[in-house]
């Protein structure tokens, strides 16, 4: 048996607030995109260097998230995170301090792996420490902390980075990290279990494919021989891991879970929701710095409406929960997504701020409840001892979807241009608006039963 994770008593947050401060630093990674053109000239680079400030932060993040959420499982969600916020606090300053953009990128590989470490057992860490019953509203309070970090961000990182420079976005990180790195001693110890394998072949084999994965739908907006090479060695990786899987006593993840039809379409939905999603920060940026006399800092704020709609929503999603089924509220959610991006692509060249905001955050409230929802199933699915996984499954489904959204979405803007600015922002919108209202459709003509899954982990 895996390390047992106790619960607490039911009243005190104090224990979720420290994983949320620990988990709040990763969010706020997306400040990194006001940075760019602050690193670019700091370090003197031709402007698609700086893709690899992004590259090499999420490609290690997400190539790892569900090996450590396993590692999780078996020696307690406790003692990764600690990992995970130790690295992060040192990864910061080292970023801060870094003297060339060669040491830049490899330290941010380094803040990758902290990431890594903090998402794969977060959502795993809050619910292990409140009682079974309370696993939604712990999820829904999870949620919202992750989407103050989202909404933070975009917005009062750009006046640091005004105010203090390019190192900004990384050495405020610092402290913070640090702060959840100390308390996290006062978490709980989990009891010690029997001792499991743990599938060293199996989480490489990930690793690789996920990585070439991310540098193939990377190499997609400017193909070259080797995007070929690239994609063949993610789908061999794929196909090895598949196998290597199926031949472990305790693999990485069971792909027994996957004969569930609600665990299979959930998974696929939070990866293309969040593709649909990524539209806002990949295009509104472009689309905001041409509105005359628009400062950063305030481009920021009106960015940070997705976000907020997200906090505002976890916990209504949470309360929701005691009467709903997590798949209607998932569905509500989708839909308010894809009427809040079809908003968005109502925007013309006379920007009408306040309907913008309105639909962003019709949008964020749509993830929000989505978010939870998604959560609330797959951990259902997957047994609690396993939840290290779960939760690393659904960080790691919606990295990938979002890097996908990166490359996809970009390829239809650019492709769409040669109609004008509007044209395309507008059309690459309701584009991303299809996919949630796509994802209605299938979720609407599918049959209503449940699945029953038995899997390795569970037959021990």
């Amino acid at each position: 048996m895996p390390a047992h994770q106790p619960a607490v008593a039911r009243s005190p947050i104090w224990p979720l607030l420290i994983v949320g401060l620990g988990t709040l630093v990763v969010p706020l990674d997306s400040a990194v995109n006001i940075d760019f053109p602050a690193i670019v000239a700091r370090f003197g680079l031709p402007i698609p260097m700086i893709q690899w400030i992004v590259i090499s932060y999420v490609l290690t993040q997400t190539s790892l998230m569900l090996t450590f959420g396993r590692i999780g499982d078996l020696v307690g969600y406790r003692l990764v995170f600690l990992v995970g916020t130790a690295l992060s606090t040192l990864a910061f300053i080292g970023c801060a301090l870094s003297p060339t953009y060669g040491i830049l990128i490899g330290v941010r590989v380094a803040q990758g792996v902290g990431a890594g470490l903090i998402l794969s057992c977060g959502p795993a860490l809050a619910t292990s420490l409140f009682p079974e019953d309370m696993r939604t509203q712990v999820i829904a309070r999870y949620m919202m902390m992750f989407g103050i970090g989202s909404a933070l961000g975009p917005s009062v990182f750009g006046l640091l980075v005004e105010r203090f420079g390019w190192s900004a976005v990384f050495s405020f990180r610092a402290p913070i990290a640090a702060a959840a790195f100390v308390l996290a001693w006062t978490l709980p110890r989990p009891a010690r279990g029997e001792r499991e394998p743990f599938d060293a072949a199996g989480g490489a084999l990930l690793a690789l494919a996920l990585s070439f994965m991310l540098l193939t739908l990377n190499r997609l907006r400017s193909p070259g021989p080797e995007t070929a090479v690239f994609a063949a060695i993610a789908v061999a990786g794929f196909v090895l891991f598949w196998r290597q899987e199926h031949r472990a006593a305790k693999p990485i993840i069971d792909f027994g879970f996957f004969r569930s039809a609600d665990f299979a379409v959930i998974n696929l939905s939070n990866a293309l929701i969040n593709l649909s999603a990524f539209s806002i920060m990949l295009l509104a940026p472009f689309y905001l710095s041409r509105i005359p006399g628009l400062s950063l800092p305030m481009a920021g704020l009106i960015l940070a409406a997705s976000p907020a709609g997200s906090i505002i929503a976890a916990p209504l999603a949470g309360r929701l929960a005691t009467g709903h089924a997590p798949r209607l509220i998932a569905l509500v959610g989708t839909a308010l997504s894809g009427a809040g991006l079809f908003g968005i692509s109502l925007s013309d060249s006379t920007a009408d701020i306040p309907i913008l905001v309105l639909s962003m955050g019709i949008q964020g409230v749509g993830m929000g409840l989505f978010q939870v929802a998604y959560f609330d199933i797959v951990t259902a699915i997957i047994p609690a001892r396993n939840r290290g996984v779960a939760g690393a499954l659904g960080m790691a489904t919606r990295s990938i979807g979002t890097v996908t959204g990166a490359t996809v979405l970009m390829l239809v803007f650019q492709g769409l241009q040669g109609g004008g600015f509007i044209t395309a922002f507008q059309t690459t919108f309701r584009i991303a608006a299809l996919i949630p209202a796509a994802l209605i459709l299938l979720e609407l003509r599918r049959p209503r039963r449940g699945a029953v899954v038995v899997s390795k982990l569970d037959r021990g």
